[in-house]
């Protein structure tokens, strides 16, 4: 499930632009240790190979992004605009989370959020910012879902940023009816680009515990202990 948060470096991408008089079409490829999501190994893990495609115009956006998982794989279609106001710079979207192959009888894994994001450069270096991400219907048919952050960027060079963020899951219902639950995750990494790759190591924890009802929404203790993880992109 891409996290897609309008002021951070995509630590799971390198892209290369074509710019056109509309926009800017850009492409990236990466292999990453693990794909942890929101604190969650989604790829039991382990590696998983990952990339998509980007249309960026002045004031809006869409693009496509793949990962493979555990069992299957995840497609993400996207679209946003990016407004200003003022000081504060403004991402505001929606994503799609599809899993060809995934849905059963018992339950609908395909599902969609709605997104606000708001950033503000304090420097050339420094970027904080916050995001909402709110799903109706959430994954594998658990409620809604509302997913707070707070994240920050500050580029030490061309070559190197370090981008941190803390966010708390909220899910309506987990392990089924009547089990609201949430849980805090947060990561820390840096990123450096050298000879056209992009080479990211992030930390990523959680504080879920074990026999909590969030901890039914994941797929076991294993999924969301703390991890580094190591990510390799490069420019198609």
């Amino acid at each position: 499930m891409k996290k897609i948060i309008g002021l951070a470096i995509l630590a799971t991408a390198a892209s290369a632009g074509i710019a056109s008089a509309e926009g800017t079409v850009s492409a990236n490829v990466s292999l990453t240790s693990d794909y942890v999501f929101r604190g969650v190994s989604l790829s039991d893990n382990g590696p998983a190979i990952q990339g998509g495609f980007d249309y960026e115009a002045e004031a809006w956006y869409a693009g496509v992004w793949g990962s493979s998982l555990s069992d299957g794989m995840e497609i993400d279609v996207y679209a946003g605009i990016t407004p200003s106001t003022g000081p504060i710079d403004w991402d505001l979207g929606v994503i799609g989370y599809f899993y060809p192959g995934a849905d059963d009888d018992g339950a609908e894994f395909d599902y969609a959020e709605l997104k606000v994001g708001a950033s503000h450069d304090f420097s050339d270096q420094l970027t904080l910012g916050a995001a909402a991400f709110y799903a109706p219907e959430n994954y594998g048919d658990t409620g809604d879902a509302l997913y707070l952050e707070l994240n920050g960027a500050y580029a030490m060079s061309d070559a190197l940023a370090f981008t941190a963020a803390y966010g708390n899951q909220n899910i309506e219902e987990p392990n089924g009816p009547d089990t609201e639950d949430d849980y805090n995750t947060w990561n820390v990494g840096g990123t450096y680009a050298t000879h056209g790759f992009e080479i990211d190591l992030r930390y990523h924890d959680t504080d879920i515990n074990a026999g909590s009802d969030i901890e039914a929404y994941t797929f076991g203790e294993s999924s969301y202990d703390s991890a580094f993880v190591v990510t390799i992109g490069r420019e198609l």
